[in-house]
């Protein structure tokens, strides 16, 4: 399959986005969640590693090029409507979020609906004025 056909294959947004999922092999925690355009998958298809698209930023973004929390990709996967991408990725480091803990999605919801709050569950493996300088 020529590059352009398995890229075509991909159901991009009208931004030519697709939302990205990265689940750390192994244990099968969902480290985060981010975006990727064409040029993004390519790279991270070509690289081995973990390249995104930053909305913020528009630009593309090497997960680790700051922090050096690189994610070495193992698998890529496409869901059955062809609009998420699920990467299976060894993350070094063992920080994905720019908090500084593993996971981005740390915090959790405890209680009834009316007073229902978010309550952080993981810890802070590094200080992130430590990673981002």
């Amino acid at each position: 399959m020529s590059a352009a056909k398995w890229l075509n294959k991909v159901r991009w947004d009208e931004n030519g986005l697709v939302p990205v999922i990265a689940q750390e092999l192994g244990s099968n925690d969902i480290l985060m969640f981010a975006w990727m355009n064409r040029e993004a998958l390519t790279k991270t298809v070509e690289s081995g590693e973990a390249v995104y698209w930053s909305r913020s930023r528009k630009k593309l973004w090497h997960k680790g090029e700051e922090s050096g929390h690189v994610q070495k990709v193992h698998e890529i996967r496409l869901d059955c409507d062809e609009d998420v991408v699920l990467i299976k990725v060894t993350q070094t480091g063992s920080v994905a979020c720019h908090t500084g803990r593993h996971s981005c999605f740390f915090q959790k919801l405890n209680g009834e609906v009316q007073n229902a709050e978010w309550v952080a569950v993981e810890p802070v493996l590094k200080d992130p004025g430590v990673i981002y300088k």
